[in-house]
């Protein structure tokens, strides 16, 4: 299906490029991509709130302004559809973050970084599914319901940015819009096939999303593209990035050119596993391929072990709730809508179907409860938090990677995640530690199911780990596109 429409496979950067030459129009990119998104979301419950009509419009507006002579003074991706996580306020667009108490909820305005994308010319097709309140790693709530896998329906696609991610992989769209504060754009990405790149803790501003972290907490919740093509990563990441003067956590900070980038040299910090959550073989075996790709460049390759990585729990849950994790309301409150929400009566509830809540979603209010209780706990493990990040520093060096799993498997059935339910902590420990990290599709498994493998760097280089991604999209293929043999539209 993918293959017969060759505009569903092409990058941002291409497409606009074609947009701007008059090789094709917005309005053939725009619809083609909507056609699509009809076709397979029936099956993928991925994009929950569409503007179609106001898209087309806006593309025969784009090519107006082309037809004008205007393409010289136009935006860098004028006329390229993309599509928008839920949870981030797009104006008139729902807003509920998954939440059934705020289903009414429409943004009045765009959040700071979807009116980035429309200033860069993009054109959001509509809003994608999360999970509840963003809360756990399976796209799921009682609102819109669950987000299916398009390279198998009986699969995850992952959260909470699990329906970008699955938008994205299925093509119907080049570019997402994600959020990330425990791998919401990494694990969704790498279960859908895709590029996901979560920025160094505070280059992007968060205004405009629902829910938020504390105001200490907010560099450890980033936002960032989920893309088909590496190549889209960096130039989307720039019109992304900068203060916007509401979110306190956003510094100025440059951003260098993968480009000039020089494998040769390049430290790599090969990581296999974290020592108490086994990874499986073919996982391991991709990244060691991914590994080979970059030692044949020159790169000094280093297999390690990392020992505080098996404290990846405690030291993201106590430095997430050390700096406001939910913004001074915590996660029973916000369940509640404002209210201190009831957890044995809801767990009652749930068990005879009657809740309006998730399992996992009470479940990670349970956690959150247990560990207000033990202080000494959180200021011993904050401690390990802060020495991990001097170790990752020290060992990754001025001029180099970790590559590390985004899962220690690849996208397992629907609700597998909840035993055993802390295999996210693969990604959550990078929040935390405010590392740039890239998930890099590393082709397909015998199932047909995605493998790969995320790329990190210290404070600031989301160059290099962008840069690698280019060049292991280069040596493996990058994102295969799924048969979508399921679909029968």
């Amino acid at each position: 299906m993918l293959a017969r429409d060759p505009l569903l496979l092409l990058s941002a950067t291409r497409l606009a490029a074609l947009i701007r030459a008059r090789a094709v129009t917005s309005a053939e990119v725009v619809e083609t991509h909507i056609r699509h998104i009809e076709r397979v979301n029936p099956t993928l419950n991925a994009m929950v709130a569409d503007r179609f009509d106001a898209a087309r419009a806006e593309a025969r507006a784009a090519d107006a302004r082309i037809e004008r002579g205007e393409a010289a003074g136009a935006p860098p991706f004028l006329g390229v559809p993309c599509s928008i996580k839920e949870s981030f306020a797009v104006a008139g667009m729902p807003n509920s973050a998954g939440l059934v108490a705020r289903a009414g909820v429409r943004a009045a305005e765009d959040a700071v970084t979807v009116a980035r994308l429309r200033a860069a010319g993009f054109i959001p097709l509509g809003v994608t599914n999360v999970s509840e309140l963003c809360m756990w790693m399976e796209t799921n709530n009682r609102l819109y319901g669950r987000t299916n896998n398009p390279y198998d329906p009986a699969r995850t696609a992952g959260g909470s940015s699990g329906g970008e991610a699955a938008v994205v992989g299925a093509g119907g769209a080049p570019i997402g819009l994600g959020s990330d504060i425990g791998g919401s754009i990494r694990m969704p990405a790498f279960f859908n096939g895709v590029f996901g790149h979560k920025p160094t803790g505070g280059l992007v501003p968060t205004s405009g999303q629902f829910p938020l972290p504390g105001e200490r907490g907010l560099r450890f919740m980033t936002t960032g593209p989920i893309a088909r093509r590496a190549e889209d990563l960096m130039p989307v990441l720039r019109v992304l990035a900068g203060p916007d003067a509401r979110d306190p956590s956003c510094a100025p900070l440059p951003l260098g050119d993968p480009a000039e980038v020089d494998l040769a040299g390049l430290t790599v910090l090969s990581v296999e596993h974290d020592g108490v959550r086994p990874v499986s073989a073919d996982l391991v075996a991709a990244q060691r391929k991914a590994v080979e790709a970059l030692a044949a460049k020159g790169a000094n390759v280093r297999e390690a072990r990392i020992e505080l990585l098996a404290r990846a729990l405690d030291i993201w849950t106590a430095m997430l709730g050390a700096a406001g994790g939910s913004g001074g309301a915590s996660f029973r409150r916000m369940l509640g809508d404002g209210r201190p929400l009831s957890l044995p009566r809801e767990l009652a509830r749930w068990s005879i179907r009657r809740s309006p809540h998730t399992l996992p979603a009470l479940g990670l209010t349970l956690l959150e409860d247990v560990g207000s209780r033990l202080p000494w706990r959180i200021a011993r493990a904050v401690e390990l938090g802060e020495a991990l990040r001097a170790e990752l520093v020290s060992r990754i060096g001025e001029r180099g990677v970790m590559l590390y799993p985004t899962y220690p498997r690849p996208a397992p059935r629907h609700y597998a995640p909840l035993l055993p339910p802390f295999q996210w902590t693969y990604t959550a420990v990078l929040n935390v530690m405010e590392m740039p990290a890239t998930q890099v599709p590393l082709g397909l498994n015998a199932e047909g199911l995605p493998l790969g493998v995320q790329v990190a760097s210290i404070h600031g280089n989301d160059h290099v780990t962008i840069a690698v991604a280019q060049h292991l999209e280069r040596s493996f293929g990058g994102w295969v596109p799924p048969s979508l043999s399921w679909c029968r539209r």
